[in-house]
């Protein structure tokens, strides 16, 4: 899959394996690291296993998240354009092949 970034600082979490030890700690960054991989691996977001995938709801809804460690989540949304969609008008996450990566972090605090 192509990864896009919401912003500087989030690519700046990906791409620097010093920046996510020291705000995420060795073992999540060592899981940010392992998810980026399978992300990069993957030509669609349905082929995605490790981590936990799932949709989000709520004021999270159209967004995407994997597991990483200690409650932390890398959280993306659908980049296509257009955005693939089911008749009914929601998202259809097995046509998507490209993501922009919003949040990485405990979305609960």
């Amino acid at each position: 899959m192509k990864i896009n970034f919401k912003d500087k600082k989030v690519r700046e979490l990906c791409e620097k394996q010093a920046v996510a030890v020291k705000k995420l700690g060795p073992q999540c960054a060592r899981k940010l690291r392992s998810r980026l991989g399978d992300l990069e691996a993957a030509e669609r977001v349905s082929d995605l296993i490790a981590g936990n995938p799932h949709p989000l709801k709520g004021d999270r809804l159209g967004q995407f998240a994997l597991d990483l460690a200690s409650g932390h989540r890398l959280v993306f949304q659908a980049a296509n354009d257009p955005i693939p969609r089911h008749e009914d008008g929601s998202m259809d996450w097995a046509q998507v092949t490209i993501v922009c990566i919003e949040f990485i972090g405990d979305y609960h605090d």
